[in-house]
Parts: structure tokens; sequence; C-alpha cells
């Protein structure tokens, strides 16, 4: 029998926050994926260095690969230090590829990612959104939204 997922990740440290996804694509689904890594690339996400915005996943040869995500060098580092933008594997199951496969073929959906965090356990993980891009006129609509709801928010804090 497999075990149920929970409902939502275990974040405990977020080291690097991809925002303009939320803008930029309409988030349809998100998966939990782990990040094959060399010694030096975990300690510099450990000490909070990290940057995924423009980074995007793709689907190689049945393997799914975080390309352009920016770990910096290790500064404690030696001459074995790890290189900054290299493309990392992430460790998904065979059914989660397989799902990615099918959606990004069919619909033309894309794999963008969310975060890069810690959980509970220590390891390290990226929240990776399978997402449609939106048009000019779908993100003047959402800038439209966020501002009425900030509007009234305000309005109703005002009138009690």
């Amino acid at each position: 029998m497999a075990r149920p997922k929970p409902a939502t990740f275990d974040k405990q440290k977020t080291v690097a926050d991809n925002r303009r996804v939320r803008f930029d694509y309409f988030v349809e689904d998100t998966y939990e994926a782990g990040l094959a890594l060399q010694g030096t690339e975990v300690k510099a996400l450990r000490a909070g260095e990290a940057s995924i915005k423009e980074s995007y996943a793709e689907v190689r040869d049945g393997q799914v690969w975080l390309v352009n995500a920016n770990i910096p060098e290790y500064s404690h580092g030696n001459r074995l230090n790890h290189e900054p933008r290299r493309p990392r594997k992430l460790l998904l199951s065979a059914r989660e590829i397989d799902r990615l496969v099918g959606a990004i073929e069919r619909k033309g959906m894309t794999l963008v990612p969310l975060s890069i965090y810690f959980n509970s356990t220590g390891r390290a993980k990226v929240e990776l959104a399978l997402a449609k891009g939106k048009q000019a006129h779908d993100k003047r609509q959402t800038t439209k939204d966020r501002d009425w709801q900030r509007d009234k928010a305000r309005l109703m804090r005002e009138r009690g």
C-alpha cells in the first residue's frame, strides 16, 4: 500500500525563492523533488546562497534536470569546489517523471522551480511547478486583481 503524500511540503529553511513565477505563469501542479548535489553545494546552500530566478527544469533521457540555477562557490572550499551554474539532477519517481513528460509534450506546459529548501530531515529539496505561461493581458489582469484586493483590504480596515 502506498504511503499518502503530505498536503503541503515540510519546509524548515527556505534558501531560494522564485516569486516571479506566480506572475509569469499559471501554476497547475506542484511537486517536491530531491537534488543531487556535491558537498560544497550543500554547504553553500546551508549558508543561504542560491538563486533560481532564471532557472527552469527539463526532461532529458528520462531524467529531470534543473538548468541555470546558480549556487555560488563555497567561500571556504578548496580547488575541488563546484561549478556554480552546472545542470543538477532532480530526484523524482518514474511515475512522476512520466506524468511530467506527458503534460509537457501534450499540453505545452513548463517546469519551473518555485523554491529550494531544506526539509525537517535536513535534505535539500526543490518545489517544482508544472505551469502554463501567461499572455500580456493575463498579467495585466493579475496586477489589476492584486491591486483591487489591496484596496479592498485597506477600505475594510478604515471602515472597521
